[in-house]
């Protein structure tokens, strides 16, 4: 009895989960993507065959792109360190993509 009553139950909402299904992947895939770009622009600039790794002419220097396709600047290692907002932007960044991704798919039209 308890059986047949779930199934009625599920047969009457199987159109709301097939929906829901579809939103959780799109969602899921266009999150995906979102985040692993900028990775695979880092392995890209870090390959041995970039120009960007490249070293700096004087030892204890990193070499830092610029937005002007090109130039690049040799600063001090001790400046490049990690930072206390390197535990908080990682996050935010992930909170924010999940949002734009909800409202792209939204803005598709998946119903």
């Amino acid at each position: 009895m308890f059986f047949t009553s779930m199934l009625t139950r599920l047969a009457y909402r199987w159109p709301v989960l097939v929906y829901a299904a579809a939103w959780t992947t799109i969602l899921s895939l266009t999150v995906t993507a979102a985040s692993f770009a900028p990775e695979v622009a880092f392995v890209s600039a870090i390959s041995s065959s970039s120009s960007f790794s490249k070293t700096c002419a004087t030892e204890g220097f990193v070499r830092v792109p610029l937005d002007l396709p090109g130039e690049m600047f040799c600063f001090p290692a001790h400046l490049l360190g990690k930072s206390k907002i390197d535990q908080i932007v990682p996050p935010v960044f992930a909170a924010v993509v999940v949002g734009w991704s909800a409202c792209l798919v939204r803005a598709v039209g998946l119903w």
